[in-house]
C-alpha cells in the first residue's frame, strides 16, 4: 500500500448535472478523507469540455457520471488520455444514478475510488 497521506488527488468529473456531480463527490471525498485528500476542481457538464478542462486542470483522477453510454463514456476517457496520459478514470455504471438513486452512487465510489488510487 503506498503512502498516499500527503498526496492531494485532484478530480474532474463528466456529468450533466453539475450541482449533483458536486454533492455525491462530496459525500464520497467526506467518507474517504482519512485515507484520501481528494480536490473536485471542476465539471465537464458535456464531451467537448472534456479536453479543455484536463488541459486546464491536469486532474489525477477523472470519473464519468452514469448518464453517459458506453460508447460516449469511452470517448470522455480517450479524450482524457488524450491530453493525460497517466489520468486515473473511472465510469460509475450507467443508468445507476436513475435505478437506484444518489446513495448507490456514493456507495459504489467509497468501494471502488481506493482500488482507483492504489
Amino acid at each position: 500500500m503506498t503512502d498516499t497521506s500527503n498526496k492531494t488527488y485532484r478530480l474532474v468529473t463528466v456529468n450533466t448535472a453539475p450541482e449533483r456531480a458536486k454533492r455525491l463527490v462530496g459525500r464520497t471525498i467526506e467518507a474517504l478523507k482519512d485515507r484520501y485528500s481528494i480536490e473536485h476542481v471542476d465539471n465537464c457538464e458535456k464531451i467537448d469540455e472534456v479536453e479543455a478542462k484536463v488541459k486546464q486542470h491536469r486532474p489525477d483522477v477523472l470519473f464519468c457520471a452514469s448518464m453517459w453510454s458506453k460508447e460516449e463514456a469511452e470517448q470522455i476517457l480517450s479524450i482524457a488520455r488524450s491530453v493525460k496520459p497517466d489520468i486515473k478514470t473511472h465510469v460509475i455504471p450507467h443508468g445507476l444514478q436513475v435505478e437506484k438513486g444518489p446513495d448507490a452512487i456514493v456507495e459504489h465510489l467509497v468501494e471502488e475510488v481506493p482500488k482507483l488510487l492504489e
